[in-house]
């Protein structure tokens, strides 16, 4: 019996030993196991994991470039970018948001509007905390952030102050603000459309911020590094950084005091005779450079009209009338077809080739020399004086004085006006052409006409951009010292001594005391909405002082009530000159000498 039972107990003892050994051996084949992968996770798969755990920390930013400034010709700021944020949320981040509630222990970084609990969790409260720092509504801004994705934009172009105010929400790694810039302009409509502007991504869109994109534009730059749950950078981590270069700054010939004071005159210009716009150009005549280019629109640069439109002192165009007669005499004296000094009998109208000519006002016939015919502007006399002077030689001196030609300043929109060849001119338009009819003309193009004579006979190249300065300091200048003779300096001393004399004609309306003028003034028929010759330009330009030539002004006004360029222009001009005259402190003239006699 009681070997059974040792029997029976041995078999029981077996038994539990071999389930012992079962589940230590199966203990063993886990913990192998776990072993194995731990060591896989840590030895092969660690290097793996450890970079996809960098990868996802690490942000590649883009450090964004300032423009370029815009200045005139004294350093004054007419164009500039401030620092602006964007301000960016992370929607799904937003989506899980639980506000933080104010007590003794968390006051440092709890979440509260106005002293109350923010009343919402996931993007709703994050609304409510953000409206009013961006003056949004929560409602809209609780929108944006219940979409899908990792990235939205709440609001472009938000101040540091503004910024600051949402960086103080502990909103860390929910909204943040990236750094962009935003395009502010110091005189509003002064320069309006000539200035231009940019579109959202910073390229310029029209005007001179268009015109000198490529100098304003920097290169971005940026900086890639690791950063924390709350979306801080984690000090240490930076591995790549370039620095971004800011655009270079461009400065103006414009004078903006000038500029300023030409706006102010031609706007009281259009209102008081009843124009619906008017032009008006300042060039320093020593070096051609542009002090003022302006028109009477009210424009606001940077705007969406700005933008979108052209600037009227450079795409309008106009036949010159009067002012245009300066040109074919200077080609009379400079092919020795005439001297300022010979005599000729003038009625007020003649007929050639069938055509009929017309003074704009009657008189029996007069004797005039040519610098008389100037100061009398007759039309008759011009094509009387002209009789020998060929199509190819009228077609000649326009096209030497820049008439259809661009100015050369690339500025967007500039139009180069019309000139058609010698054989296209029907049997009117050959004579017409002596007048300033017949062709077309912008006011630059026109002033450069006056200051080439003032210059002695030399044509320079007009200029706009003076220089360009690199964020490193270096400055270039930009314009183009090309000088072209058009006619000899005696021949230009006769047209200026003629031009005074057109200048004290008009002495009556047109004076700044103390200085000697020398003028031409102008007005034509020319097209209206019509169709038909029912509308006027009138002009009148001027170079002051006679006796020492240093600015040449242009003022066109269109469809003026009094008509005449030398009543309506001319007294615009005048303002101008004094102006200039002050302003520069020029000295004043000497007492006129050696006029050329106007009658004989």
């Amino acid at each position: 019996m009681k070997t059974i039972q040792r029997i029976v107990r041995f078999a029981k003892v077996k038994t539990f030993a071999f389930k012992c050994i079962a589940v230590g051996a199966a203990l063993a084949l886990v913990a192998t196991a776990c072993v194995a992968q731990l060591a896989s996770t840590q030895l092969i798969g660690g290097r793996q994991t450890a970079q996809a755990a960098t990868a996802s920390r690490t942000l590649t930013v883009t450090l964004s470039a300032k423009r370029g400034r815009i200045l005139d010709t004294n350093g004054n700021v007419l164009a500039q970018s401030v620092e602006r944020y964007t301000i960016v949320a992370n929607p799904e981040a937003a989506q899980e948001f639980v506000p933080i509630t104010c007590n003794d222990t968390t006051r440092d970084y709890c979440d509260e509007i106005d002293g109350k609990p923010v009343g919402a969790t996931g993007a709703a409260a994050v609304g409510r905390l953000l409206a009013k720092a961006l003056g949004m509504n929560a409602m809209e801004l609780g929108a944006k952030m219940s979409g899908t994705g990792q990235y939205v934009v709440l609001k472009k172009d938000v101040t540091p102050q503004v910024k600051r105010s949402i960086d103080a929400l502990n909103l860390g790694g929910i909204v943040w603000g990236e750094l962009s810039s935003e395009r502010l302009y110091a005189d509003g409509e002064i320069l309006g459309s000539l200035l231009g502007g940019v579109n959202d991504e910073g390229t310029g869109v029209a005007g001179i911020e268009q015109m000198e994109n490529k100098e304003l534009t920097g290169t971005d730059g940026h900086q890639t590094y690791q950063r924390g749950n709350g979306g801080e950078e984690i000090p240490g981590t930076m591995t790549e950084s370039v620095a971004a270069k800011d655009g270079s700054d461009v400065t103006l010939t414009i004078d903006r005091d000038v500029q300023w004071y030409v706006k102010k005159v031609l706007k009281e210009a259009k209102s008081k005779y009843g124009s619906p716009w008017g032009i008006a150009v300042v060039q320093d005549i020593q070096n051609a450079q542009i002090l003022a280019l302006a028109d009477s629109d009210e424009v606001e640069a940077g705007s969406d009209e700005a933008k979108m439109s052209t600037s009227r002192a450079v795409s309008e165009t106009f036949e010159p009338g009067s002012v245009g007669k300066v040109i074919s005499m200077s080609g009379y004296l400079q092919t020795g077809l005439h001297k300022m000094t010979d005599q000729l009998t003038v009625p007020d109208h003649t007929t050639q080739d069938g055509q009929t000519i017309k003074d704009s006002f009657d008189h029996g016939s007069e004797r005039w020399t040519l610098a008389g015919i100037l100061q009398n502007s007759s039309n008759v006399g011009m094509v009387l004086a002209g009789l020998g002077f060929t199509d190819e030689q009228r077609y000649e001196f326009l096209t030497k004085f820049g008439i259809g030609q661009s100015t050369g300043l690339g500025l967007p929109g500039e139009s180069s006006g019309m000139l058609t060849s010698p054989s296209s001119w029907d049997l009117r338009t050959r004579n017409t052409i002596l007048f300033g009819q017949g062709y077309t003309v912008n006011a630059l193009q026109l002033n450069n006409v006056v200051a080439t004579i003032a210059n002695k006979g030399v044509k320079q190249q007009q200029s706009i951009i003076k220089s360009t300065t690199s964020t490193g300091g270096t400055t270039s200048k930009t314009g183009k010292d090309t000088a072209t003779r058009v006619i000899d300096e005696d021949v230009a001393a006769d047209m200026m001594n003629a031009m005074e004399s057109v200048a004290e004609s008009y002495s009556k309306f047109v004076k700044v005391d103390g200085y000697r003028m020398a003028a031409k003034s102008g007005t034509a028929e020319v097209q209206g909405a019509d169709g038909t010759l029912s509308s006027i330009i009138s002009d009148y330009s001027v170079v002051i002082p006679a006796d020492n030539p240093r600015y040449a002004v242009t003022v066109v006004l269109k469809d003026p009530s009094g008509v005449y360029g030398g009543l309506t222009a001319g007294p615009v001009s005048a303002q101008i000159c004094e102006f200039l005259m002050q302003k520069y402190e020029v000295p004043v003239s000497s007492p006129r000498k050696n006029a050329i006699p106007v009658t004989w």
